[in-house]
């Protein structure tokens, strides 16, 4: 055998070695769970053959608790760059079959030199999940290789998108890794993400608690909202995250994918005037709206089972890419309160700092009262509102639909706090509150005094409305662009986004981010 030959067999041995992670039994065990491999998981998301691994051949660094003998392969983790639809995407994913996938030090430094090549390339990082914590045989080691993550998630925040799969185990101080991230996709099955398991919090607070209730995908994803997106498995979980990179730019320094179409259709959309409710007092689904505005099937919502009075996610009209922000009535009114101000502030600082122009839907009647919100600090929720659209300096196109009262209606995106343009529905009423609310205050004593009170504050309630809250008021103010006709939101978006899409607006310098609200 020649020198040649037997060195090109010995890579061929650590190779497949490697490609092996911790060997057949383990992947077996895996895939009768319904889980797949590490290399699986990047195999199904790349275009095919465009993958290019990094540290194949990297070993731990243990010498201690009997790991001086053992090998792991890749250190557990598998890294590099690959191409989806066309564009190249660094990407990591934990071997579970090694060791558990725990992180050492050079499992960290794969992870760090991969997302610095992706800052230095603008390239989006995806990241899946399936670890089992801390390498705790590496003991400070291990900790220095989560800090040093952590660091490089914060300098890449708003500079390339960070998108995190949670497709296995992420315990302790795992977690905040892909808490930093922009966009969490969690698997609905054999997934869990908490800080503290349910055996830690009996012991510290004396309470049962189970895994469904803290580590769940639905608890993450529904009570908390610390998951974006549920998926059925690993296969439906990366063709999410290319789904959501589909619509977002690789850096942000350049624009969204955009799919220009030259001829805008302004006709009109009878159907969109159907929808408005011929009763003022009855609620309007907002999904019937954004069906209508949007192109067909283009529509991505995120966070969906989160805080549902406020809708959110990707679209394209007319082939530009949107972020589109919009209440929902059928939803606790459509106010907005804690959990809905959060949503959506962290939504609208992403599309800011990712070129990523906004269509704001109003339909709102306030922020939500009670004492569980003033007590849990909406004003410093709902303040997070105000600041995002301020800050924002991408195209904002505001509709108001139909209630835009009081503090709610600035919060989404009036003209006072830089959209661009604003358009209203006939049945628009903008007011400090409800022509109702307002009556009763104004007209109080004529109300005491009359001997048909039903019939007055009727009469003093169409009057308010006409002359106050209509959206002619605020259009005579320069506060609204237009009023429009139901029928012809989605030329008129179109249009404006059109007209919008090379705005440039230069702020003052800041030393501040895009951080996690």
């Amino acid at each position: 055998m020649s020198i040649q030959k037997k060195l090109l067999d010995d890579l061929k041995k650590r190779r497949k070695t490697a490609a092996l992670g911790g060997g057949q039994e383990r992947i077996d065990k895996r895939h009768a769970k319904g889980l797949m491999t590490a290399r699986e998981r990047l195999g199904i998301f790349f275009d095919e053959n465009t993958f290019q691994e990094w540290g194949m051949h990297v070993d731990h660094a243990c010498h201690d608790f009997g790991m001086e003998g053992k090998s792991l392969p890749g250190d557990g983790v598998v890294t590099g760059v690959g191409w989806v639809d066309g564009r190249p995407i660094a990407a990591y994913s934990h071997d579970a079959t090694i060791g558990g996938g725990a992180l050492g030090q050079r499992h960290a430094k794969k992870i760090c030199d991969l997302m610095d090549y992706a800052i230095e390339g603008g390239m989006p990082v995806v990241g899946v999940n399936d670890s089992g914590g801390a390498r705790i045989q590496e003991a400070v080691e291990s900790l220095s290789g989560y800090g040093q993550v952590f660091y490089r998630n914060v300098q890449l925040s708003g500079a390339v998108p960070q998108i995190g799969v949670i497709a296995g185990n992420c315990a302790g101080g795992a977690a905040y890794s892909p808490a930093l991230m922009d966009f969490l996709v969690m698997t609905r099955e054999n997934a869990n993400m908490f800080i503290c398991g349910p055996g830690v919090i009996k012991g510290a607070t004396g309470v049962d608690a189970t895994m469904e209730e803290i580590g769940s995908a639905a608890a993450n994803a529904t009570l908390s909202g610390n998951v974006h997106f549920v998926a059925d498995n690993d296969e439906h979980a990366m063709g999410l995250v290319r789904e959501l990179l589909s619509y977002l730019p690789p850096n942000n320094l350049e624009n969204p994918p955009h799919l220009y179409n030259d001829q805008i259709n302004l006709d009109e959309d009878e159907a969109m005037n159907q929808i408005v409710p011929k009763d003022a007092k009855d609620t309007m689904d907002m999904y019937e709206v954004i069906e209508r505005l949007l192109d067909p099937g283009q529509f991505l919502e995120v966070h969906k089972d989160f805080a549902q009075n406020l809708i959110i996610g990707f679209g394209r009209i007319n082939g530009m890419v949107v972020g589109l922000v919009a209440n929902q009535p059928m939803v606790k009114a459509g106010t907005l309160d804690i959990d809905a101000s959060d949503k959506g502030a962290r939504f609208i600082r992403f599309c800011n700092a990712f070129n990523i122009p906004l269509v704001t839907l109003v339909d709102v009647p306030g922020f939500l009262p009670g004492v569980s919100q003033e007590q849990g600090g909406i004003i410093r929720h709902g303040a997070k509102m105000l600041f995002a659209y301020s800050a924002a300096t991408v195209p904002k196109i505001t509709v108001i639909t139909r209630k835009a009262y009081g503090g709610s209606y600035l919060a989404m995106c009036s003209s006072d706090l830089g959209a661009d343009m604003v358009f209203a529905w006939p049945t628009a009423e903008i007011a400090v509150m409800g022509a109702e609310g307002a009556v009763n205050v104004l007209y109080r004593r004529e109300l005491d005094a009359a001997e048909d009170r039903q019939a007055l504050r009727a009469q003093f309630v169409e009057e308010y409305r006409d002359r106050f809250a209509s959206p002619y008021m605020a259009a005579s103010h320069g506060m609204i662009t237009d009023v429009i006709s139901p029928c012809q939101t989605r030329g008129v978006v179109s249009l404006a986004l059109r007209n919008t899409l090379r705005k440039r607006e230069t702020r003052p310098p800041k030393k501040h981010g895009l951080i996690p609200l």
